[in-house]
C-alpha cells in the first residue's frame, strides 16, 4: 500500500507540473497575439458615384495587408492605384483627395524602389470584364497609429484612367482620376 500512495503522489505532482507548463505556454502564445486592426474603402466611380470596388486593410504584428478588388468601370489594362493625402472624394474629378500621400517627402517611384511615396502602390490590372485585384503586405503603413508617416486612416484610394509610368513627377502621368474612396477604420 505504501508503494501505491507514493506512485499516486508522484503522478499527481507530475500532472501538476505538466499543467503548469501548459498554462505558461498558452500565456506566452497569448502575449504574442497583437490586436488586429481593420480599415476599408468603398470605391466609387467619378463623377457618378457608383460602387465599383472595395479595399480591405488588415494590420497584424506591425504589418498591413491590403486586398483590393474592382469591377466594371475600367477597360482591360493597367490603372494607377495610389493612396492620396486627403480622405475627401467630394469633387467630381477626385482632386479634393489632394496629391499622393508622401509624408517622407520622396520622389514618385515604383513601390519598394529606393525612392517612392508611401502612397505609390502601383497599378491594378483589369481583365476584359473590367475586373482587377491587387494585394500588398507592408510594414510602411499602420491603421490608426500615432506615426503620421505610416497612418493610412483618413487618406483616400484613387484609381486613375491610365497606368502609372513610375517616372513622371509627381504622380506617374496616369491621367484622370476615375474612382475614389476614403480609408476608414472598422471594428
Amino acid at each position: 500500500m505504501y508503494k501505491m500512495k507514493k506512485v499516486s503522489i508522484l503522478f499527481a505532482f507530475g500532472a501538476l507540473i505538466s499543467c503548469s507548463d501548459a498554462n505558461v505556454h498558452v500565456k506566452e502564445e497569448m502575449d504574442d497575439v497583437v490586436e488586429q486592426k481593420r480599415a476599408e474603402v468603398v470605391l466609387q466611380s467619378l463623377p457618378d458615384r457608383e460602387n465599383v470596388g472595395k479595399v480591405i486593410f488588415e494590420e497584424r504584428n506591425d504589418s498591413v495587408m491590403m486586398k483590393a478588388k474592382v469591377e466594371g468601370i475600367l477597360p482591360n489594362g493597367f490603372h494607377a492605384f495610389h493612396i492620396h493625402e486627403n480622405g475627401d472624394c467630394s469633387a467630381d474629378d477626385g482632386k479634393s483627395a489632394g496629391g499622393h500621400w508622401n509624408p517622407t517627402n520622396e520622389a514618385h517611384g515604383m513601390w519598394n524602389s529606393e525612392e517612392h511615396h508611401r502612397g505609390d502602390i502601383g497599378n491594378i490590372i483589369t481583365d476584359s470584364l473590367g475586373i482587377g485585384e491587387l494585394s500588398i503586405i507592408t510594414d510602411k503603413w499602420c491603421i490608426s497609429c500615432d506615426d503620421t508617416t505610416k497612418n493610412i486612416v483618413g487618406k483616400a484610394i484613387i484609381i486613375h484612367e491610365g497606368g502609372d509610368d513610375f517616372r513622371s513627377q509627381p504622380s506617374g502621368a496616369a491621367g484622370p482620376r476615375v474612382a475614389c474612396g476614403e480609408i476608414v477604420e472598422i471594428e
